[in-house]
């Protein structure tokens, strides 16, 4: 059932196989380039559909088993596909234009954004931003009602205690999964103020390099000597092709004014100040290059946090004051509202694996143990500032076969994706044989997951 799932979050992949690869898949001549091998309800699958997904497959090197296999394993996964949007007709959903066009930017800004340019990505692919477009709309929208469908089957599926606890009783015991070792971390964030002096002399600094630019000095060679974003200095301070909503509102506000070649006043963000220079206009997007200096905390006040943040430890080891009342009195973080629990972003738990922590994080409570605080240690957030804090281990489980003790919650979820799985069994077995579903060619063949008949 692993793969039927799968295929609603690669659809979107598949339209981005390089020419190259799809001139490598194609057949030889003489023979038939492409026809229809399944039709289900008024949708219908072609062999370019399954091939093109076998592709990519191969070359992100996730296939497992004979090449046959796992073209029929696509093949039910496009039966799925289909049988999911013929669903998504007969319950008239449907996907707006705007709810299409949001997705389909987040998408292309995230392709551009690991090709590192838009010029990269089509040079690549031998295609334009638009041809892009173009090609995923309808990919895109098929995607979206799917998924609707998809979540639609499962929205109301739950799983009792008792049904956890007999989950778990199933799994034969050579086969309960070892969980690695476990944290629960919280922390007390002390970060000293920016002083006006400080912020003072970077707008200084930034004033004196506008000045330098207008004067005839390269804005690219500047923003590699001296901007503090290490993703665009060594790129001139090009930042790429953005679209609204994006970036900073400040930044976003000024960049999307510029005409190529013209040059912002100072710009005053979270990250901190800029200087923005225009490139190019394309449409809905804007690219710009920028320089950007961070006023720091001073050296004074990084030590006095450190030394406010010792007395404290001191007061927690000797009961005089507990973490948490300490995290509510004097952090300076959000954190501060949930009692400085360290929150795990994958997970959105309070439980770290090993491998997930900051390793900085993992140096420090590796040698605690559990309620003991540490010394204050020096951090960055995540604009880069500095700041102290302390942190303490408030829970370690050790690596251990998985049991309800211990592990419920992840148990409690493998139980419910089990039982949606089922949810969606007898879904298709009741759907398929009340939909017209008919196979063509050697697929007909295949050995499947369910019955589609």
């Amino acid at each position: 059932m692993k793969y039927i799932i799968w295929i609603t979050s690669v659809i979107f992949f598949l339209a981005f196989v390089p020419a190259t690869a799809q001139d490598a898949a194609s057949p030889p001549e003489g023979t038939t380039i492409d026809e229809v091998v399944a039709v289900v309800g008024k949708n219908y699958i072609l062999r370019s559909d399954v091939e093109s997904q076998y592709l990519q497959m191969r070359m992100q090197g996730t296939i497992k088993g004979a090449a046959e296999t796992v073209k029929c394993q696509v093949f039910e996964n496009l039966l799925f596909e289909k049988l999911l949007l013929h669903q998504a007709a007969l319950d008239s959903i449907v996907i707006t234009p705007d709810q299409v066009n949001v997705e389909q930017e987040r998408r292309m800004r995230y392709f551009i954004q690991q090709f590192g340019s838009q010029e990269k990505l089509e040079k690549y692919y031998n295609k334009t931003i638009l041809e892009f477009k173009q090609e995923l709309h309808d990919v895109i929208a098929d995607q979206m009602m799917v998924n609707r469908v998809q979540e639609n089957i499962t929205a109301n599926t739950t799983v009792s205690p008792s049904e956890v606890r007999r989950f778990f009783k199933d799994i034969p015991r050579d086969s309960i999964p070892l969980i690695s070792s476990v944290v629960e971390v919280n922390q007390l964030i002390k970060k000293p103020p920016i002083s006006p002096e400080e912020k003072f002399e970077v707008k200084e600094r930034l004033r004196e390099l506008r000045t330098r630019i207008l004067n005839g000095e390269s804005f690219e060679a500047l923003a590699v000597l001296y901007s503090e974003d290490p993703g665009s200095a060594k790129q001139g301070g090009d930042i790429g092709l953005h679209g609204r909503g994006e970036l900073y509102p400040e930044f976003e506000a000024v960049a999307f004014k510029l005409d190529p070649g013209e040059m912002s006043e100072l710009v005053e963000t979270e990250a901190g100040f800029h200087i923005i220079q225009g490139i190019e206009k394309r449409g809905e997007f804007s690219r710009v290059r920028h320089i950007l200096i961070r006023p720091k905390v001073s050296p004074v006040a990084l030590a006095e946090a450190r030394s406010f943040l010792d007395s404290i430890a001191q007061l927690i080891r000797v009961d005089s004051l507990t973490f948490e009342n300490a995290v509510r009195l004097y952090s300076t973080d959000p954190s501060k509202n949930n009692g400085g629990i360290m929150i795990n972003p994958n997970t959105g738990s309070a439980q770290w694996s090993v491998e997930e922590l900051d390793p900085k994080v993992f140096f420090v409570i590796d040698k605690l143990e559990p309620g003991e605080v540490s010394t204050p240690v020096l951090m960055e957030d995540e604009k880069g500032e500095e700041a102290y804090r302390l942190l303490m281990l408030k829970k370690r489980t050790l690596p251990h076969r998985a049991n309800l003790q211990e592990d419920y919650n992840q148990i409690q979820e493998w139980a419910l994706q089990q039982k949606k799985q089922e949810v969606i069994f007898e879904w298709i077995k009741k759907n398929a044989n009340k939909t017209y579903i008919k196979m063509y060619g050697e697929y007909q063949q295949c050995k499947f997951a369910q019955s589609w008949f």
